[in-house]
C-alpha cells in the first residue's frame, strides 16, 4: 500500500493485537468495565495506531489521496446504527478572531495561520445510538444474546474499558433515539473514538481545535459560516431562543458549505485542547502545521460550537472557545469524581473526525489520552458500581 493510504499500520501492531486478543478473553470474564490488561497492552493507554485492527470493508471509505475521498456511511458493525462522515479537504485558514469582530475574546487570540492534512469530520454530533452500544455495553450484551462469535475487531474493541455506570441519567428526560449524547468527560469521548476505531479498523479520534475550526468555517472568515449577522442563527442552530430549553435531534438545521450539521449550537463539542484563557500560545502572524495544545490537567480543556442553552449569539461564533470547569461534576457525590461523566454538563457532546493518512505512533501521541487523563484512569476505581 502506498505510504499515504489510510490503513497504513505500525509493524507493532502483531505482537499488540496478540496481547490484547488475550486481554479480551481475560475481560469477558471480568465484571463490566474491569479490564485485565496493564500500560503495556491496555488499549486505552496506547494509540490506536499500535493496535488498529484490519479494516472492515465498507464501501467508499477508502482513499490514498485527498481527490479519491468521499462521503460515507459507517455502519458500526453488528449493528444497524450508522453515522455520516464528510470529507474535508487539506488546507490553510487563518484561525481566531480579529479584535474588531464583535464578540471577540481574549482567547480567540492572536490570529495566526493553520496548515492542515485533509480529513473526514462526522456529518453531525455522535448520538446516543451510537454511544449507548460502548457505554452500556448494548453492543456486548447483543452478541451474548445472538450467541454470535467475536470477529477479530470485537477482540480489539471488547478489550476497551467501558465507562462505570452514570450516577443519574445523563439525558436528564430529554431522550435518547437521534438525541446528542451529552455530559460525558473529554477522556470518554476519547475513548469511545478507540472503541469505534476497533470495531471498524478505521481511524477515529476526536478534532483538534484547529481542525474544528477549519471545517467549521468551510473556507469563509466571518463571525459565523454564513455572514457577520446573528439573525440568521435559528436556521443553522438550535440555541436558547429556539430550543425550547431542550437538546434536539441531529440533522434538522442547515448545513454549512461542507455539508456538517448542528455545528453551531445543539450539543457544544469537545475538542483535544487545552483551553488557554488568555489567547493561543502562538506568536501572532506565524504558520503552524496541525497544531494541537495538549492539556496538563483535568480543567480547562476546550468545547467548541455553542450549545442550546446559549443565549449570546457570540458564543456561536466560529472562533468562540469555551473551557471546562471543575462545577461541571457539581451533582456527583463520588469520591474521586467519575472519570467518564460530567453530571452537569447539560450540553458538552462530540463528533469523531478521521484522517486521510494515518499518523505515526509519535505523532498519535498528541492525539491521544494525555498524561493526566492516564494518570487518572489508572487510579479511577474501574469496578465501580458493578459489584
Amino acid at each position: 500500500m502506498s505510504p499515504t493510504c489510510t490503513q497504513t499500520r505500525p509493524e507493532a501492531w502483531a505482537a499488540v493485537a496478540l496481547a490484547l486478543v488475550a486481554v479480551a478473553a481475560c475481560v469477558s470474564l471480568a465484571p463490566a468495565g474491569v479490564s485485565a490488561a496493564d500500560d503495556e497492552t491496555d488499549p486505552i493507554l496506547l494509540p490506536a495506531t499500535d493496535w488498529l485492527p484490519e479494516p472492515v470493508p465498507l464501501e467508499n471509505a477508502d482513499a490514498t489521496a485527498e481527490a479519491e475521498m468521499k462521503p460515507y456511511t459507517e455502519t458500526i458493525p453488528g449493528t444497524s446504527i450508522t453515522f455520516d462522515m464528510v470529507p474535508i479537504p487539506g488546507g490553510t485558514f487563518v484561525m481566531g478572531s480579529a479584535d474588531g469582530e464583535p464578540g471577540h475574546q481574549t482567547s480567540e487570540g492572536p490570529q495566526f495561520t493553520v496548515e492542515l492534512e485533509p480529513f473526514w469530520m462526522g456529518k453531525c454530533e455522535v448520538t446516543w445510538n451510537e454511544y449507548d452500544l460502548w457505554l452500556m455495553g448494548i453492543d456486548k450484551l447483543r452478541r451474548t444474546k445472538a450467541g454470535g462469535e467475536q470477529t477479530p475487531q470485537d477482540l480489539v474493541a471488547d478489550a476497551i474499558t467501558m465507562p462505570t455506570p452514570p450516577y443519574i441519567d445523563l439525558t436528564f428526560g430529554m431522550g435518547r433515539d437521534g438525541m446528542p449524547a451529552i455530559c460525558m468527560t473529554q477522556f470518554s469521548a476519547k475513548i469511545y473514538c478507540k472503541w469505534i476505531a476497533a470495531k471498524t479498523g478505521r481511524y477515529y479520534r476526536l478534532p483538534s481545535e484547529a481542525e474544528w475550526e477549519y471545517a467549521c468555517r468551510a473556507g469563509t472568515t466571518t463571525a459565523y459560516f454564513y455572514g457577520d449577522a446573528p439573525a440568521q442563527l435559528g436556521d443553522y442552530a438550535w440555541w436558547d431562543p429556539n430550543c425550547d430549553m431542550s437538546i434536539h435531534r441531529v440533522g434538522q438545521k442547515l448545513p454549512n458549505r461542507w455539508g456538517l450539521l448542528d455545528m453551531y449550537g445543539n450539543a457544544a463539542e469537545w475538542v483535544l485542547d487545552k483551553f488557554t484563557p488568555d489567547g493561543y500560545p502562538i506568536e501572532a502572524g506565524s504558520t503552524v502545521r496541525e497544531p494541537v495544545v495538549v492539556p496538563e490537567k483535568e480543567h480547562p480543556r476546550v468545547v467548541r460550537g455553542g450549545s442550546y442553552l446559549d443565549s449570546d449569539p457570540a458564543k456561536l461564533r466560529s472562533a468562540a472557545r469555551v473551557g471546562s470547569d471543575p462545577s461541571w461534576k457539581a451533582s456527583d457525590p463520588q469520591f474521586p469524581q467519575s472519570i467518564w461523566h460530567h453530571t452537569n454538563a447539560f450540553g458538552v457532546g462530540f463528533r469523531v473526525v478521521r484522517p486521510l493518512r494515518i499518523p505515526t505512533h509519535d505523532e498519535a501521541l498528541k492525539y491521544d489520552v494525555d498524561a493526566q487523563q492516564a494518570k487518572d484512569y489508572k487510579a479511577y476505581p474501574k469496578n465501580r458500581g458493578h459489584e
